[in-house]
């Protein structure tokens, strides 16, 4: 009983070793999207964020169409361009 015993471990130590080999392939492999699968999972949260919290919808479409189309192109403007400077101080 006692070689079966050892023969188990023997085989534990090498499933565990061949899974730590395994994990750190896929981490190496997934290392490129790890910003891009961050950006999804930010989308998603603030998607769901929206979708517990419909009434932001409404005062968003009312505040969109309370201004003046030109005055929303303005604001959408200023927007993407603090939004970009974010991300070049950001290094993105």
């Amino acid at each position: 009983m006692n070689s079966k015993l050892a023969q188990l471990a023997e085989r534990r130590q090498q499933l565990v070793a061949q899974a730590a080999a395994q994990r750190a392939t896929l981490a190496d492999t997934l290392e490129p999207w790890r910003a891009r699968l961050a950006r999804v999972d930010r989308g998603v949260a603030v998607l769901c964020y929206i979708r517990r919290h419909p009434v932001l919808m409404v005062g968003a479409s009312l505040l969109l169409a309370a201004l003046r189309p030109g005055r929303v192109g303005r604001w959408l403007q200023h927007g993407l361009m603090l939004w970009q400077l974010g991300r070049r101080l950001r290094g993105n």
